[in-house]
């Protein structure tokens, strides 16, 4: 099939699809004209990809991966490396758990009109000091 009607297929742009290619996770023939046709199975492949990156894999943790995929086998390496962006995903959701905890305070103590955004302003300034009296 071609770029287009993998797109079609995928849900993806051309201009994503271009990408992968770019990115070694995705591989097209060439016509004479230098026009890509994929198999059948690049649609499955484009949304293994996407589920990869919605993860938050990078391009290259799963250009990395791709190889235990393809092979159908399942390393301690490529566990491990599972396992480390896991815990790195377990780590963004903490530090998005403390922002969000942060935010609620300063909601709540901001909560009339009339108390203004003093209390953030003299938290800033508080936090700044303690910063740069750190050696």
């Amino acid at each position: 099939m071609r770029i287009g009607e993998l797109a079609t297929r995928s849900g993806v742009s051309v201009r994503a699809l271009r990408y992968y290619e770019e990115q070694g996770l995705l591989e097209a023939e060439r016509s004479d004209s230098g026009q890509r046709h994929y198999p059948a199975s690049a649609a499955d492949r484009v949304h293994l990809i996407q589920m990869l990156y919605s993860a938050g894999l990078s391009s290259r943790t799963i250009a990395e991966l791709l190889p235990c995929v393809d092979a159908k086998v399942s390393t301690p390496e490529s566990r491990a490396r599972l396992a480390a962006e896991r815990d790195r995903i377990d780590a963004q959701i903490a530090a998005l758990t403390r922002t969000r905890d942060n935010l609620d305070a300063v909601i709540a103590s901001t909560g009339s009109p009339a108390s203004g955004c003093g209390w953030i302003a003299d938290r800033d300034v508080a936090a700044q000091a303690s910063h740069s009296a750190t050696p």
